[in-house]
């Protein structure tokens, strides 16, 4: 796997390295190992799965308070997402930036997310379905989120949101620490 550290401090583009035949490829998409090498948390307790039927459907931006922040290791496994994160760590240097990626089933690459950093993306097709890798359990107490339209931001979305949940479109304004 190669490793492509972006501006959000700890969070990582991976590309896979396929080893390809006439067959089709091969290539590894965790490694225990790998991870603790390049720094990142290799814990992995809980797989989550989102189908999405619609182009424009936003789902975010999501997180959970300590002591129940997560590690995120998420890829579009079919279909196209732009994949959205926001530095809420108050220490980072990288703090309320935002970063973005394109993630397609074809391209085969992950975003790793770190602790502390809120998460959303939007589809950029119909059918589209993410996988997602989590470093801890889903606490419903501490699931937290800020508005995907936040102007704290200022997210440059490339689609008019067509759905979103009550639960994300309600998220307030958001508040420095």
């Amino acid at each position: 796997m190669k490793f492509e550290e972006l501006s959000i401090r700890g969070a990582y583009l991976i590309e896979l390295q396929p080893i390809q035949d006439e067959r089709g490829f091969f290539a590894r998409s965790y490694c225990n190992k790998e991870f603790k090498e390049n720094g990142l948390n290799p814990q992995i307790v809980q797989c989550n799965v989102s189908y999405n039927f619609h182009k424009g459907t936003i789902r975010g931006m999501h997180y959970q308070a300590d002591p129940y922040e997560e590690t995120k290791l998420v890829r579009c496994i079919r279909g196209a997402i732009y994949d959205v994160i926001i530095d809420l760590r108050a220490d980072s240097e990288s703090y309320l930036q935002w970063a973005a990626v394109e993630l397609t089933g074809d391209l085969r690459k992950m975003l790793y997310i770190p602790a502390g950093v809120a998460h959303g993306f939007q589809t950029l097709q119909d059918d589209t379905e993410v996988f997602y890798q989590m470093g801890n359990y889903y606490e419903p107490s501490a699931a937290r989120g800020v508005r995907w339209d936040d102007p704290a931001f200022n997210i440059k979305w490339p689609l008019r949101c067509t759905n979103i949940s009550e639960k994300d479109a309600a998220y307030g304004a958001f508040e420095l620490q």
